[in-house]
């Protein structure tokens, strides 16, 4: 298997990881601090914005490539594994849902950040 191969099939493996957090932060029997890290991470991988846009430079793919990866294997850690199994076995078969709860969370960053430079920039006009 090729470099290209592997890496399609990690990108098929990481969208149903997703869909599996989505449902087990649903789910009743999942830990509530997993409910909680599944839920953040499905929200903001399903999210239709990101919190660092695809178009700035390496930046903007660093949280694709890191953040959700790294997110799902805490959740994976945090999930008992015949449960996690159970999700991914119910991911397989569904659609791919949007999150907006995702979306409001990112513009909820977006403006306090903003604030917050427009803060620090008003500030060091004034000294």
């Amino acid at each position: 298997m090729g470099p290209l191969a592997r890496a399609k099939q990690w990108a098929r493996a990481l969208k149903q990881d997703v869909l599996a957090l989505w449902i087990a932060a649903r789910d009743p029997r999942t830990p509530w601090y997993a409910k909680l890290v599944a839920g953040a991470v499905a929200a903001y991988a399903l999210g239709p914005v990101d919190l660092i846009p695809d178009f700035v430079p390496v930046l903007g793919y660093l949280d694709d490539l890191v953040i959700v990866p790294l997110g799902i294997l805490l959740v994976v850690r945090l999930v008992p594994a015949p449960l996690m199994a159970e999700y991914r076995a119910a991911a397989a078969g569904r659609g791919r849902p949007v999150s907006r709860g995702g979306l409001v969370a990112i513009v909820v960053i977006w403006v306090a950040v903003a604030g917050i430079g427009l803060r620090w920039l008003r500030q060091r006009g004034a000294a």
